[in-house]
């Protein structure tokens, strides 16, 4: 079990099948228990932001419950430059905290991530157990936060 007082839900916005479930099974790993919900685009991971999805039985943000968002930047339909944009202009979502994890390493993209108020840019390595050893110390990171649910309401 974490050691929040508040359990943080992960989510994960990466394309890659292969990389979200590397990211997702060394989170476990490293001993993170939080439930883990995995969109395969930024249109996907928005729906479920912005109050959208929930009409097919996808997952439905629950407004009491806190949220940490790991996002690529790289994904087709809307990439995660537009859904960082977007959180960060958003009223109610703006605090969320966000997290790029992505293979992109341009200085002007991570400037960018960083003014639209990303709170980390980490760069995932190309080597397995680099990538592996970086994902253990983001759940390490993950264990010892507490993050304040934002008592998102997106119904007017």
């Amino acid at each position: 079990m974490t050691r929040n007082a508040t359990v943080i839900n992960v989510l994960i916005a990466d394309d890659d099948d292969g990389h979200a479930t590397l990211i997702q099974e060394h989170l476990e790993d490293s001993g993170i228990d939080n439930p883990i919900t995995r969109f395969r685009d930024g249109a996907e991971a928005w729906a479920f932001l912005s109050g959208e999805a929930g009409d097919a039985g996808q997952p439905v943000l629950n407004p009491d419950q806190a949220y940490l968002l790991l996002l690529d930047i790289r994904m087709p339909r809307m990439d995660g430059v537009e859904v960082l944009r977007r959180i960060k202009a958003h009223p109610k979502l703006h605090g969320m905290p966000v997290i790029i994890l992505t293979t992109t390493d341009d200085p002007r993209e991570v400037a960018e991530c960083y003014s639209l108020g990303c709170n980390s840019y980490i760069t995932k390595p190309v080597n397995f157990d680099d990538f592996s050893e970086v994902i253990k110390r983001l759940g390490m990171f993950i264990s010892v936060i507490a993050i304040t649910p934002p008592k998102i309401c997106l119904q007017s």
